[in-house]
């Protein structure tokens, strides 16, 4: 395959974040001449999806992370993403954590960052939102709007950030994520626990403009915890859950120990991730019994990946990891065998 050729000869060999800096320059490269919507799938009405209120073309979309600040969406969309999670979005713009911050585990078809949730902050990616759907809904995806914590405001004072986020973004956004289980902003993974948690849902749900409310977790909660989450999700009327984020677990990996310990700290994504994520998956079907939407993300590289995530209970399925190990055309081609 041509894109496995240039992977091992060009991005193999670049920095990790300036080659995902020059595919993303790409893509809104051939959005802006019109190249993506030859990629386009025609849309037939079979392997939609409804959910939480909303049309969906096909079941697979793009993982927050990728498009941080909204620079892409109509493109990705015309790649083949049937929706487009934006962010990490914070209330205060952010640079991020030091580089370098993302790695590629090759062996492993897994990717290690610390990114720390850089993007230009809530204000001016609203802005661009709404100068998206002013160019005209019915060409884009679907856009999840994901948001978190901004670094330098306090664990104490989290509800009112994300309020502030939620305030700004939900008239762009087709549905709202709350990101609390990124591994890469301190302490943000203890606002998980059901205490921590409800005020800060409570706030974005007052924002939301009724527009549907999800939380992405951590693939690394324990399973009472996770039973917990789905409780309150379903005590709350959330849209439904996200499951998982990124691992900061470091098991069973192809990659030498050295090589890991030389990356340090951050979230692992990609193959590694497969087995937990499909486990939380069914912990949460089995608890929420389809009376909320559960989208599974972590580990999906193939249409019978992701044709298995939703036989276990997703309503709609993400990735992100895998893309840059399967090349332009990959979420077209998962979509395509639901069609």
């Amino acid at each position: 395959m041509i894109y496995k050729l240039i992977f091992k000869v060009v991005f193999a060999r670049m920095d990790a974040e300036r080659a995902h800096h020059l595919v993303m320059f790409a893509i809104r490269a051939a959005g802006a001449l019109g190249v993506t919507k030859l990629a386009k799938l025609p849309v037939s009405g079979k392997g939609s999806v409804q959910a939480f209120g909303l049309h969906f073309d096909a079941p697979f979309g793009l993982a927050a992370g990728f498009d941080k600040n909204a620079v892409a969406v109509k493109a990705l969309g015309e790649l083949g993403f049937s929706h487009v999670e934006i962010g990490t979005v914070t209330a205060i713009a952010q640079g991020g954590n030091e580089k370098p911050r993302l790695f590629r585990l090759i062996p492993d078809r897994a990717l290690i960052n610390r990114m720390g949730f850089n993007n230009q902050g809530a204000q001016v990616i609203a802005k661009r939102l709404e100068k998206l759907r002013a160019k005209g809904n019915s060409k884009l995806p679907v856009i999840g709007v994901n948001i978190g914590k901004s670094k330098v405001v306090d664990v104490e004072n989290a509800v009112e950030d994300y309020r502030t986020s939620a305030r700004l973004l939900a008239p762009f956004a087709d549905y709202l994520a709350v990101n609390v289980s990124s591994p890469n902003t301190p302490d943000l993974r203890s606002l998980q626990s059901v205490e921590a948690l409800e005020p800060i849902l409570l706030a974005v749900i007052q924002e939301s403009l009724g527009k549907p409310v999800l939380v992405k977790i951590a693939p690394d909660l324990a399973n009472e915890d996770i039973a917990a989450v789905a409780d309150l999700a379903l005590d709350l009327g959330l849209a439904g859950v996200i499951a998982t984020n990124t691992t900061i677990g470091r098991e069973h990996l192809k990659t030498s120990a050295q090589r890991i310990q030389q990356i340090g700290a951050g979230g692992l994504s990609g193959a590694p991730l497969k087995q937990r994520s499909l486990e939380v998956l069914r912990l949460l079907n089995a608890r929420m019994n389809g009376k909320a939407a559960i989208i599974s993300v972590g580990g999906i590289e193939t249409a019978e990946e992701a044709r298995e995530r939703i036989e276990n209970g997703a309503t709609l399925v993400q990735g992100y990891t895998g893309w840059i190990y399967s090349g332009p055309l990959w979420a077209r081609k998962i979509n395509k065998s639901f069609k």
